[in-house]
């Protein structure tokens, strides 16, 4: 029935004005990928479908929880047990029924990497902080296939924002991570080149980090700013309206602290004051490993 009164015209007429037909027409043929479902992948799924995108491949082997329910879209008591991309393909096809979701039921490895990016035209980067394996992975083969990929970082109550494309530095590259790494060497390196300016350590309490149980403060506030973020960028990627942010650029907008930061940060982490900033994360690193 739902299909029978959907019309796909209509349920996006609204966005005409800041597209053109031609333009939604575009949006509505892409394919974008999505590794994870959780809090900002989920939205991202959901906020990229209301713009109009109609074709998607999204992946996760986790399900929703009760700790879920602070940031992620998809955890309400009727979902708990349930698989995450289920319940965010049902909700993505009930905005468009004729949604085209490749779904799979898994965590990302070599496998399945390729069924995740096959036919599409960019990645939205939706895992988890801690899963650099499955991260590292997607980035390298979207980059052999040519793809773009965006990233943004739900940091406190604030959004990082980094765009890699495959002409421009790898993301081994930029966060200088290498195989054989120390995983909490590589997991500081993240952190630090996913936002240059740091503007959410001042009011971010480390006692609630957990680097052994993989936790960490976050905020819905955080993860509607990613989705809003990463929607705007791929929106700018397809329809190519102005220079994506990309690397070495990147971005970090606080609104608790009403701080927008944008810079570039020529040589990644290997720039001398990341160094620096590296060094001091290792020591705060050894206090949380078996918090």
């Amino acid at each position: 029935m739902a299909r029978d009164v959907f019309d796909y015209d209509q349920a996006f007429v609204r966005n005409l004005g800041l597209v053109s037909p031609q333009e939604q027409s575009r949006l509505r043929q892409i394919r974008v990928a999505i590794p994870g479902m959780g809090g900002v992948g989920g939205l991202h799924l959901l906020t990229l479908t209301r713009l109009g995108i109609a074709q998607f491949a999204i992946a996760d082997g986790d399900t929703f929880d009760l700790q879920n329910f602070n940031r992620q879209f998809g955890a309400t008591v009727d979902t708990i047990g349930r698989p995450k991309v289920d319940v965010m393909a049902a909700m993505a096809s009930s905005i468009n029924p004729q949604a085209s979701i490749r779904i799979i039921p898994h965590p990302i490895d070599s496998e399945n990497v390729d069924q995740l990016l096959d036919n599409c035209t960019a990645v939205v980067d939706g895992l988890d902080f801690f899963e650099l394996d499955a991260r590292r992975l997607v980035f390298h083969r979207a980059r052999q296939r040519g793809l773009p990929v965006v990233t943004c970082a739900p940091l406190g109550f604030s959004v990082a924002l980094l765009t890699f494309l495959p002409n421009g530095p790898s993301f081994d590259e930029f966060f200088a991570i290498r195989d054989g790494m120390d995983r909490y060497d590589q997991l500081a390196r993240f952190a630090v080149g996913l936002a240059p300016a740091a503007v959410h350590l001042p009011y971010l309490d480390r006692s609630k980090i957990s680097l052994t149980n993989r936790h960490g403060p976050s905020s819905i506030i955080a993860v509607d700013l990613c989705a809003a973020l990463a929607a705007t960028e791929i929106l700018n990627l397809v329809l190519k309206r102005r220079p994506p942010v990309a690397v070495p650029r990147y971005l970090q907008f606080d609104p608790y602290r009403l701080r927008l930061c944008t810079g570039r940060l020529r040589w990644g982490n290997r720039h001398p004051v990341q160094r620096l900033k590296l060094w001091w994360l290792r020591h705060q690193l050894r206090h949380l490993i078996d918090s």
